[in-house]
């Protein structure tokens, strides 16, 4: 199944906004700041009003090794000794997001070996004391033919098969690396296997997901199953409460819920994702956890939706579908 989003950058009121450009900008063409804290300190560096953008614009940011005692490679944020000199290194890296859903894009193209480590990605995702996101996406060399590779490291260090808002991201980011035309395909090699989103003409990035996976030994669950090897309207105890759940995979295993049993319809604004979230994720039944929708239905048309997704929390905003 195909889908497309419109994408935008991530901003901030205290940093200054530049053309994407495939070199990457020069100490001086940057804004100095001397702390990170100043750029992180009590809020998130993308505005949830900011409008989507057909043209992807780049954040460029320039920080001190105040907070970030781990990050290295050329860029935008300054870490920590690289060799025994003690000499400081920088990560290049630009920010975007998808309905959201934020990430750190590091040019990785010259290595296969991401240029920071799982706890170094830890530090950088930290909304407080780091540049703050729901994961750090390596653009690495492609193999078997792909154009190129993704990796990426969740905001608590671990690394998920794939993400279809995360590919999207990458996508636009190589774009602008390559400073290539609209209407392009990349064959990227994930942990998924192969994914191939589409850059339109309108500035939309369209990505077939392939078929869904619905055999429970392969999403992976331990719930059980129908004859035919599916979840479908499993109950599974979390929280006191008996949940209605199916379980897919689309590269990544996924929980859906609509209901639990004291309640036909869910009202989500009432979850406190922050507890039941995590009792999801890590539920025996799911032997490499899992992210989970929990989707109110408000017509015939419409699905209210938040999602608790593996490795990053929730995902901001709650979806309208």
């Amino acid at each position: 199944m195909a889908i497309a989003y419109a994408y935008s950058l991530a901003t901030s009121r205290i940093t200054s906004w530049q053309p994407f450009k495939s070199n990457a900008p020069t100490s001086s063409s940057l804004p100095l700041l001397n702390d990170i804290c100043s750029v992180t300190s009590g809020r998130r560096l993308y505005l949830p009003s900011t409008p989507l953008i057909a043209r992807p614009t780049a954040l460029y940011i320039s920080c001190s090794n105040t907070m970030l005692s781990g990050v290295s490679s050329k860029g935008s944020v300054t870490g920590f000794p690289a060799d025994s000199n003690n000499k400081k290194d920088v990560l290049h890296f630009v920010k975007y997001h998808g309905l959201g859903n934020d990430f750190i894009l590091v040019d990785n193209r010259d290595s296969m070996e991401p240029k920071i480590s799982p706890e170094q990605a830890i530090k950088l995702c930290d909304r407080n004391f780091g540049v703050g996101a729901d994961g750090v996406i390596f653009a690495m060399p492609g193999v078997n033919g792909t154009d190129y590779s993704m990796r990426i490291f969740n905001s608590d260090g671990s690394e998920p098969e794939m993400c279809g808002n995360g590919i999207r991201c990458m996508a636009c980011f190589v774009a602008g690396l390559e400073n290539s035309p609209r209407s392009k395909s990349y064959r990227i090699h994930t942990g998924a296997g192969l994914i191939v989103p589409k850059l339109q003409e309108d500035g939309k990035v369209m990505v077939d997901m392939g078929q869904p996976i619905l055999t429970a030994a392969d999403i992976p669950t331990k719930l059980p199953k129908r004859e035919d090897g599916a979840v479908v309207k499993a109950e599974l105890p979390v929280d006191g409460k008996t949940w209605i759940v199916t379980c897919v995979s689309m590269g990544n295993p996924h929980c859906v819920t609509f209901s639990h049993k004291d309640s036909e319809v869910l009202d989500i604004n009432s979850l406190t994702l922050e507890h039941v979230g995590p009792l999801f994720e890590h539920h025996e039944m799911f032997p490499a956890r899992t992210n989970t929708e929990f989707v109110q239905i408000i017509s015939s048309s419409h699905l209210r939706m938040r999602v608790w997704e593996r490795g990053a929390g929730e995902l901001f905003p709650s979806y309208i579908v």
